[in-house]
């Protein structure tokens, strides 16, 4: 999850053509890429280290829910497009529970 943030961040930071690119079809402007790029560094960093990683998770949460509404803006592909933040946030959650006993102890998978 995190080496995934990391090469996102990392191209929206290098003002990669594409970026811009995608970027236009979903109605951003191409100087928007780069402060996406820094707010995704930030909470990309605060989910990696420990001590911050649920808040880091809260603020990815809300990163990936603003890209499923930017994706049902522009009537993009359900399963392919829309979802994929619900994908990387269930990831991003479903990693956190693992390595987290304090989080595994709030949600349990089963009652004991």
């Amino acid at each position: 999850m995190i080496a995934f943030l990391i090469m996102d961040f990392a191209m929206k930071l290098a003002d990669l053509e594409i970026v811009r690119t995608t970027g236009l079809t979903l109605g951003w402007q191409p100087e928007t890429a780069r402060l996406l790029g820094a707010i995704l560094a930030v909470c990309t960093a605060l989910y990696a280290y420990p001590r911050t990683a649920i808040l880091g998770a809260v603020l990815l949460t809300g990163y990936l829910g603003g890209a499923v509404a930017t994706h049902l803006r522009v009537d993009s592909p359900l399963f392919s497009h829309i979802l994929f933040g619900v994908y990387l946030g269930v990831l991003a959650w479903g990693g956190l529970w693992l390595r987290d006993a304090k989080l595994q102890a709030l949600f349990p998978l089963r009652r004991a």
